[in-house]
């Protein structure tokens, strides 16, 4: 089959490489119907995630048709249209009993693509089965599941979740890509008063506020002013940083009021600055996390129910002979316009 291979930053190659086996019990191998790009593989590109070996398939967002089932797998069948989780879980360990699969000590946690062969390919082996996939409800499709992998939890869960975000609110997103958006979507299933987004980009502003951001603003912009503006002085409840550099943290930082909180989703590769000396006086909550996807099934049943319109995250459609061009589009957001691309068989 084909995949997508990592050989160190700034390498990528589109090749031949053997079909994937079950080597335990617990694992499945689903054929790869679809798959999108993470901007976690960008990061891995730049060798922001060093942990990722030279010769990895890359990929941890995908649906799929499972072809072949451990004897120990007994939660899915042969033929079953599956949702492939970005977070494996052994489903034993101290942190799987608490609902933290992000940071199973079993073997799991985020493995697809990073520590074991991910999903840019024509099949994948999905370890832990019974805890890692999902069965697809009739009628979802499977580019709107595929936001389901990974994006739509994260932001849920490390952004709205840990954000605290509450009715009435005032929250302030920075960074409109694709986990920005999201995080549009999902901090506004809370009902806040507004939703303020931050972005350089014109065509993600756009975005944001066609995703339901009341205000779009630029970096360029005197962002906390305007924010201090809207919430008679006092500065945001929530900041949500969705892109992982230094600026876009702190910015987050700024804007927050005395007793906000702030969620950072982004993927940092380069050391932040903590200002306590200003900090510990605010009474502010920072969070930081990995998805777990518990809530994953939830929102498999708002998606099916007709409540998430996920689909339209995607902007741009490739075949599996096309996954190079994919991924310069994808790396190229500001010419491109993408938000998120979708590689279907």
């Amino acid at each position: 089959m084909e995949a997508l291979v990592y050989y160190g930053p700034g390498k990528r190659s589109w090749e031949e490489v053997p079909d994937p086996r079950i080597e335990d019990p617990d694992d499945v191998v689903v054929r790869v119907d679809g798959f999108t790009i993470c901007g976690t593989d960008l990061h891995i590109l730049r060798g922001d995630v060093p942990e990722v070996a030279p010769g990895t398939v890359l990929g941890h967002e995908a649906v799929g048709t499972v072809t072949e089932v451990g004897p120990g797998v007994r939660t899915v069948t042969v033929g079953e249209r599956v949702l492939v989780s970005c977070i494996s879980s052994c489903g034993r360990c101290a942190y799987c009993r608490e609902g933290r699969y992000g940071q199973c000590l079993g073997g799991g946690g985020w493995i697809l693509g990073h520590t074991t062969h991910g999903v840019q390919a024509g099949s994948v082996r999905v370890p832990f089965a019974d805890g890692s996939v999902h069965r697809l409800p009739e009628g979802v499709a499977d580019e709107a599941a595929l936001m389901l992998a990974d994006i739509l939890p994260t932001s849920y869960e490390v952004g709205a979740l840990n954000g605290r975000v509450r009715p009435g609110d005032t929250v302030v997103v920075v960074g409109a890509g694709p986990i920005g958006l999201a995080a549009i979507m999902t901090a506004g299933l809370y009902t806040p008063q507004r939703i303020v987004v931050v972005d350089p980009v014109e065509s993600r502003r756009a975005a944001a506020t066609a995703f339901g951001a009341d205000l779009a603003l630029s970096p360029d912009d005197d962002v906390v002013a305007a924010v201090r503006d809207l919430t008679g002085g006092l500065g945001a409840d929530v900041g949500i940083e969705a892109v992982g550099v230094p600026a876009a943290f702190d910015l987050a930082v700024d804007v927050v009021r005395p007793g906000g909180r702030i969620a950072n989703i982004g993927v940092h590769g380069k050391p932040t600055t903590l200002h306590l000396e200003e900090l510990w006086i605010r009474d502010v909550t920072i969070t930081t996390g990995l998805v777990d996807t518990v809530s994953t099934p939830m929102l498999l049943r708002m998606l099916q129910a007709g409540k998430l319109d996920a689909g339209r995250m995607v902007t741009h459609r490739f075949g599996l002979d096309e996954v190079p061009q994919a991924y310069d589009l994808f790396d190229d957001p500001v010419g491109s316009g993408a938000l998120k691309v979708a590689v279907l068989r």
